[in-house]
């Protein structure tokens, strides 16, 4: 079956909440070409077949969230370095009968991190799927890296598995934050629904930057703290539109608008869920 237009979707579970097809429609709507995007909900049960069932359907893609990201490499029939590197795909795109699997997480990071000039100490707090993919642009720096996480042997197989040399820190720990210039929140901490990540901040260097991944809110309670410090920030919007923008010409054959005019619409969904 080929569909009319093109048509695409982000699969996860649950998926209703996922802002990618506001920021999609919006992006071919403001292009001028034609295509779909829509939510596909998939248990992690089904997760294989809806995958094989919406690239027999005729679709040109799926971006893949939480929990699928790990199967989603597995499913994968050829998958980018930097997708096994990380050992996740948030993008599987359906090419001659293949699905082709690749992490565009990192398109985001780099977006969201390009004030970031890659001198100076690095603090990664988390160690699950969004702190690999945070790792996969340190370990290439040649900096100073400190782990923050909660379970000293999950930080460990982190460092271990990209061949770096980090120290490991609780995050009651103000040594993890002395003179950093960069911090990165890749837990979930600071979520809507979650208690706020509590690290020494006023320990990081003055001109430090504060990227917390967490967009919902828009202003976290350590997005909120740092900015009272003077230091600089960068929310998680930054990252998710970042991702965007890869995958979108993957599935449509024409990059996404360079404007930044998406932000404002996606910031408006977000404060009308508070």
């Amino acid at each position: 079956m080929t569909p009319a237009e093109p048509i695409a979707g982000v699969c996860g579970w649950p998926v209703d909440h996922s802002l990618s097809p506001l920021m999609m429609t919006s992006w071919l709507s403001q292009a001028g070409l034609p295509g779909r995007y829509v939510h596909v909900p998939a248990r992690p049960e089904d997760f294989a077949a809806c995958v094989d069932a919406r690239r027999d359907e005729g679709f040109s893609g799926l971006n893949v969230t939480v929990p699928h990201k790990e199967a989603a490499l597995a499913l994968s029939d050829e998958a980018s370095v930097r997708a096994r590197a990380v050992g996740a795909a948030n993008c599987l795109v359906f090419r001659d009968g293949a699905i082709h699997a690749d992490n565009t997480d990192i398109d985001g990071l780099e977006a969201a991190l390009a004030g970031d000039d890659g001198a100076g100490p690095a603090v990664l707090v988390g160690a699950g799927g969004a702190a690999r993919a945070a790792m996969w642009r340190l370990a290439g720096q040649g900096r100073e890296i400190r782990i923050v996480n909660r379970t000293q042997a999950r930080a460990e197989a982190l460092a271990d598995g990209f061949g770096v040399s980090a120290s490991i820190h609780a995050s009651a720990d103000r040594q993890a934050l002395d003179g950093a210039r960069l911090i990165i929140n890749a837990s979930v901490l600071g979520m809507k629904g979650q208690p706020p990540l509590e690290i020494a901040l006023e320990a990081a260097a003055p001109d430090a930057l504060v990227f917390d991944m967490v967009y919902a809110p828009l202003r976290t309670p350590l997005l909120q703290r740092a900015q009272s410090l003077g230091l600089r920030t960068c929310g998680g919007l930054a990252m998710l539109i970042g991702q965007a923008r890869p995958a979108f010409e993957s599935f449509y054959g024409a990059p996404a608008p360079r404007d930044d005019s998406v932000r404002a619409r996606l910031e408006a969904a977000l404060e009308a869920r508070l």
